[in-house]
């Protein structure tokens, strides 16, 4: 009689299972995390991976390179004590030599070579661009941090309390968003190199100079307002929810919620906020040092040696050229890169 029948219970169904068969049956996810996932959905985005990988690359090299490069940024190659300047070292074209250089070629010595040449003072113009490119990742990665600080401090406070005290915020706010940028950044250069500059002397920021303290101010004191708007958005959504409610009632303050359960589930806006803030940063340095408000000379950013291309334009047009894409290259790999992390982080945007 055929089973399929049959009243009869199969007792071959019954039979316990081997470690084999249950490793087979039972198939479950491995454990993850919100970071994990979001880095998956990150690396299989090709432009947003070769973006970072650029990144990665350009701050790798503007660290390491000036430690064994034999030219610093500041030698002109021409002036040594007690002789005279030998021009011939000034705006050298690219794998060109001085004369003293070229004598040691002649004479069977090796030569370190300029590889962009040299600028009007003899400064061999490789070395300048790489630390101008360091000093421009600084200022963006540094102003980016002031800006996520105090907009997620202020955004979460008015966002989290509400009623006079978000009022009070959004007025001041509002405020700021009518202030001049440009002009705030002038003013305070203005007025901070006369006031800082005799405090300055004799320490590690005399190099840097009082322009790029006064353009942390100023993103200190205008460019956080978007990031604060954006956070007090988030958390106006989520403070009506229900673990928000359970804190409250057990008597969880303010501030511990704010950091507990608030923040953390704004994590991914502030990630893809502060990725896009880097690139506004590093351009607004760069126009700023473009005009004479940037680093102090002899210290090279790439919007100075920009600014200094200008003169020898018709003659050397490749000292535009370099810093110029540069520039670009930067601001377009961190936009990509920041975009990228906007689809990979927001849950919004998930497929």
């Amino acid at each position: 009689m055929d089973k399929k029948f049959t009243m009869h219970v199969d007792l071959d169904s019954f039979i316990p299972a081997t470690g084999e068969e249950k490793e087979y049956m039972v198939q479950m996810r491995p454990s993850s995390t919100f970071f994990r996932d979001g880095m998956k959905r990150l690396l299989k985005n090709k432009v947003a991976t070769v973006s970072l990988i650029i990144i990665l690359i350009i701050t790798i090299s503007s660290l390491i390179i000036p430690a064994f490069w034999p030219y610093s940024y500041e030698n002109m190659l021409g002036v040594k004590p007690g002789k005279p300047v030998d021009a011939s070292y000034n705006n050298l074209a690219p794998f060109e030599y001085g004369k003293t250089e070229q004598a040691q070629i002649e004479a069977g010595k090796k030569v370190f070579p300029h590889i962009f040449g040299t600028d009007s003072s003899g400064r061999d113009y490789f070395i300048r661009v790489v630390y101008g490119t360091r000093i421009s990742l600084v200022v963006g990665f540094f102003a980016s941090i002031i800006v996520l600080i105090i907009g997620m401090t202020i955004g979460s406070i008015a966002g989290y309390f509400g009623g006079k005290v978000d009022l009070i915020i959004m007025r001041i706010v509002d405020i700021i968003y009518s202030l001049p940028d440009m002009l705030m950044v002038i003013l305070l250069a203005s007025v901070l190199k006369l006031t800082l500059g005799p405090v300055l002397e004799g320490t590690a920021l005399e190099k840097i100079g009082s322009n790029i303290i006064s353009l942390f101010i100023v993103f200190g004191v205008l460019y956080w307002v978007s990031m604060s708007r954006l956070i007090r958005g988030q958390i106006l959504s989520l403070r009506e929810q229900e673990y928000v409610l359970a804190s409250q009632a057990s008597g969880a303050k303010g501030g511990w919620i704010i950091r507990k359960h608030l923040l953390p589930n704004c994590i991914s806006v502030v990630i893809i906020s502060t990725a896009l803030q880097i690139p506004n940063a590093i351009f607004t340095e760069s126009y700023l040092s473009f005009l004479g408000l940037g680093v102090n000379a002899p210290m090279p950013s790439l919007g100075s040696l920009a600014s200094d291309a200008l003169n020898g334009l018709s003659s050397y047009p490749y000292r535009m050229v370099i810093p110029a894409l540069v520039i670009s290259l930067i601001v377009l790999s961190l936009n990509l890169f920041g975009d990228g992390l906007r689809d990979a982080f927001d849950p919004k945007l998930r497929n």
